[in-house]
This record gives structure tokens, sequence and C-alpha cells, in this order.
């Protein structure tokens, strides 16, 4: 099928977004604190670390500085414009995924036990802790209404800061891969990362988690679309049903979603644009990463590599804005907000390094199905613990995709089987 028919059916799952859907109450706001003004400003203190980059970067080259260059800082330039090339003796091959001869079905059985329960766990409380932090109010009292966070940017830097370290601290306890790639080639993966982890939380403050949850379940179809012209792959015809299946699933949900009597169409629109672009984000970073690990890194020097310029981004704009100490500050008026940061920190970083392992042990098949499920139990959980209603078509509709999500994994499952090569599984290094 010609992609530009698919990118119609994208269009049309996303318009469904504003026809409905619970939405919390927007609170009034200045034009300086709207989120279209923090997105330009966010970008514009980005920019400020990639625009001279980049023309350093093409400096560098211009002038063979790899051929030509002296002193103490031509290795950092060297790796930071250059890469390595891995000699084959430097090479640590990724361990394969085999298991000893002597393991029992039953120690198997308890290793996906505990991938399962740890993928779950990580990432359900991460979910509940996001709506919790972004939707309701901190201090409140008997005359007080409280105050919410509103700094989104502060989150993810919090996020990538605990991230990195983890990352860190594992590549030098376990021994690597050679690193062959320049490392200012992180740095296009990391913007996009950002700026859709950005559109995520901040598209909480407009539509409701479960409708978030469902989009982010169609990212399959722009994620394909990405391949396309970013990747120039070819897609299988199972592929496009499923992702039609997906988009008539999350349409069911959001038509049958009664509005929410404290929204407006700015909400809604508002809260249609930013999960639009965090899809749109989401689905480059995961196309850019595949293609990085042409380079033979492992999936934690991916991780370290993303959140190292993650954190120079989001520190550098806070900083120039003015909103790293605001940030520190609301933490210490309220502990029970630092407490969820911090939480909400330690789940993305743990549920990471589980999503390496379980992908290590059992393979991306597994690891898809676990995910899948986790996504219907934040719909459920979200449900009861927020108060969020669904009614017998949007429940139909989100059983539609998750059928569809399935059906996926067992095609592709069949085409592995039969020796044909499958549609590579997008990298599930940033997922949060």
């Amino acid at each position: 099928m010609d992609a530009r028919w698919w990118a119609v059916v994208v269009l049309a799952a996303l318009l469904s977004l504003g026809a409905g859907g619970e939405t919390p109450e927007a609170p009034p706001e200045s034009w300086t604190q709207l989120w279209f003004f923090r997105f330009l400003v966010n970008a514009a203190g980005y920019a400020s670390f990639m625009v001279p980059g980049y023309l350093l970067v093409q400096y560098f080259r211009r002038k063979n500085y790899l051929e030509t260059g002296r002193g103490l800082c031509f290795p950092l330039v060297k790796a930071c414009v250059f890469g390595n090339e891995p000699k084959a003796s430097d090479e640590v091959p990724l361990a394969p995924r085999t298991e000893p001869a002597e393991t029992t079905p039953t120690w198997q059985a308890l290793k996906l036990l505990f991938c399962a329960v740890g993928l779950q766990v990580s990432y359900l409380t991460w979910g509940v802790l996001q709506e919790r932090v972004m939707t309701r109010s901190y201090g409140a009292t008997a005359t007080w209404a409280g105050e919410r966070f509103t700094d989104s940017q502060f989150l993810v830097l919090m996020n990538r800061v605990l991230a990195l370290i983890v990352a860190g601290v594992y590549c030098l306890l376990c021994k690597q891969p050679r690193h062959g790639a320049p490392m200012y080639r992180y740095s296009f993966a990391s913007l996009s990362n950002v700026l859709s982890s950005w559109c995520q939380y901040e598209a909480l403050k407009f539509v409701s988690f479960p409708t978030q949850v469902l989009a982010k379940a169609s990212k399959v179809i722009p994620v394909m679309l990405m391949g396309k012209l970013v990747s120039r792959r070819s897609y299988e015809h199972w592929e496009y049903l499923t992702a039609g299946l997906i988009s008539i699933g999350v349409s069911m949900f959001l038509l049958s979603s009664g509005p929410e009597p404290r929204s407006s169409p700015a909400t809604t629109l508002a809260g249609l644009i930013l999960l639009a672009g965090y899809i749109a984000f989401d689905s480059f970073t995961s196309n850019w990463q595949d293609a990085l690990f042409a380079y033979k890194m492992s999936s934690v020097q991916m991780m370290f590599g993303v959140n190292f310029f993650s954190c120079l981004f989001t520190v550098g704009s806070l900083l120039e804005q003015g909103a790293l100490l605001e940030g520190t500050r609301f933490m210490g008026r309220h502990s029970e907000f630092a407490a969820h940061a911090l939480l909400l920190s330690v789940c993305s970083a743990c549920g990471q390094l589980f999503i390496f392992y379980t992908i290590g042990q059992f393979g991306a098949a597994v690891f898809t199905i676990i995910m899948t499920l986790r996504q219907a139990f934040a719909i459920l959980l979200s449900c009861l613990l927020y108060g969020h209603t669904i009614t017998v078509v949007g429940g139909l509709g989100v059983a539609v995709v998750f059928a569809a999500l399935l059906l996926r994994v067992y095609a592709r499952g069949r085409l592995k089987q039969r020796g044909k090569k499958a549609v590579p599984v997008e990298s599930p290094v940033q997922k949060v």
C-alpha cells in the first residue's frame, strides 16, 4: 500500500483525539506559561548547544583534523567528531541468548516471572506516578488548594540524570564492546527523546492517562512511516493490516469517551498537538537509535550516550531560563513531590535495565507481549485510582488495539520460523 494513504489514516486517528476523552482542568495561564511558548523557549535552549556543536563538527571535518590534529584535545575531538573504528581484537561480542545445559524449565519459568514482574512493577508504578505528578496539586490544605508542578523539562532532567548514572556504573563494572560511534551522533536521538518526553508529560495536563496510553500504542503507524523516510524500509501486508486495526481501535475508544465537563476545545486541541508531537519525536528516536546500532555498540552504551546529551540539553536549557533553581525550590517546599520524582526516576532507570535483560534472555517477542499487557494494566490501574470511565464501545476499542499488537508479535514469530527476514523491532532503549 502507498505510504501516503497511511499518512491519511494516521491523521484521521489523531484528529479523533479532539473529539472527546477525559481531560483534566487546565488552570488559567499567562501567555508566558502557555505550553507552546514553553516549547519554543526549550527548543531555543537546545539550539544554543546544537547549532555551535554542529558548526564545530563541520569545521573539524573540513580541516581534516583527524590527519592533522595534535595536542591534548585530539583524543576528545576524535571521539566526539570522528569516532573510533573498533579492531577485530578489541570487539567484545554481545552475549547470545543461550542457556546453560543444566538450566531447568522451572528455572526458566522463574526468570521469565522475574522479568515480567520487574517490567510490570517498574512501568506501572511509573505510569501512576506520572499521572499523579502532572495532574494533582501538592501541599493542599483545608484553606489552600495547593500548587501544581508545571515544569515538565525539570522532570525529564531528573529521569535522565539517574539513567545516566546507572548506565555509567554498569559500563564501568561490566566489559563493553569498544565504542566506535562518533559521540555527536547521539545528540540527534537525545534531542528527539527529550522533546518526546516533554510532550508526553505536558500532554497529561490536557488529556487523560488512558487516552495517552492508547495514543502511544498507535505509534506503530508513524514508526512505520518514519522507517520508510529514515531507513527506506518496506513492510509486509499484515503490518499494514494490524496498523489499520490499531487506528480503528483507538478511534473507537476516543470517540466513545464522553467529554469531561471541565474540558474545552482549546485543551483538547493542545492535548492533540502534544500527543502528535510525542509520537513523531519518539518515532524518530527509535529509527535513529536503530541506525546507530550499526556501530555494534551495546544497549547500555546507547543508554549512556543518549542520556549524556539529554542531561546536557536539559541542564543548559533550565539554567538559561532560570528554571533549575525554581524546580529545586519546589522539591524543597513539597517533600512528597521530591519522593515521587525520585521514585519516578528509579522506575525509569530500572525499567530500562529490565528491558535489556528480558530481551537478552527471551527475545524481543516475549518482551513485546509483556509490555503490551503492561499498557492494558496501566489503563485499568489508572481508571481504578483516578476515576476515569470507559464505555463498552471504548473497552472494545482497547481490546482491538491490544489484539492487533499481539497479532503483530505472532506474525513476526511465524516469519522468523519460516526463515524470512522479519522487520526489526524498534529500539527499546528509551521507552519513557
